[in-house]
């Protein structure tokens, strides 16, 4: 359901890939730009985000959503967390689901599991109706190298209408830091879904 305070309303999941930074850092854009964000987070994003970052993200999901509304600066009602089987969830209809959603990072699992319209958890279903209804899906892939199967899958999505953005950052803006990096490819996210950004100035700008 659409909260007139907010911008529209986005889904937003992390998965178990390698790179949770890229999620968090595109949580914060969202909401600093205004907009409501459904948020899930797999068990295994949680397992890595412990392993590879600083972030204590607490497994409870109610202290969850508290924790990334602190770390977000999230209006109340502005982030809802989603358990992986809450089936009465909106972004689990066609009729009540956000238009967009971005899967970031994007484990080959779920690249996998989306591919094939498995629909096991709440994250695969959100992605399957985004499909569905014809709105816009974004999977942030991080893995290298890819095998022909995890080739395929992308060819599958994208020939559904998805959009490929594998977190690849780039170089010709002379990055400084990791966080530099990280902003590349969280610019390169925002400007799919047409919401300014100033992580990273057009080509030539």
């Amino acid at each position: 359901m659409v909260n007139e305070k907010f911008n529209e309303p986005i889904t937003l999941a992390i998965t178990g890939a390698s790179g949770a930074q890229y999620g968090f850092e595109l949580l914060r854009a969202l909401v600093a730009a205004q907009h409501q964000v459904y948020l899930m987070v797999s068990k295994a994003a949680q397992m890595v985000i412990a392993l590879e970052t600083d972030y204590e993200l607490p497994s409870s999901l109610q202290k969850m959503q508290s924790y990334l509304e602190d770390f977000t600066g999230a209006q109340p009602g502005q982030l809802i967390a989603l358990a992986k089987e809450d089936w009465t969830a909106c972004v689990a209809s066609g009729s009540g689901a956000p238009k967009k959603m971005i899967v970031c990072p994007c484990s080959t699992g779920s690249l996998s599991a989306i591919a094939t319209g498995a629909c096991n958890n709440l994250i695969e279903r959100a992605a399957d109706v985004v499909l569905k209804e014809r709105n816009q899906l974004i999977l942030v892939i991080r893995e290298t190298p890819l095998s022909a199967i995890h080739l395929q899958n992308m060819l599958t999505l994208t020939q559904a209408g998805a959009v490929m953005l594998p977190a690849m950052p780039g170089f010709y803006h002379k990055p400084k830091t990791v966080q530099d990096m990280v902003d590349f490819v969280v610019a390169r996210v925002l400007n799919q879904l047409e919401i300014p950004q100033d992580k990273l100035p057009g080509w030539g700008k």
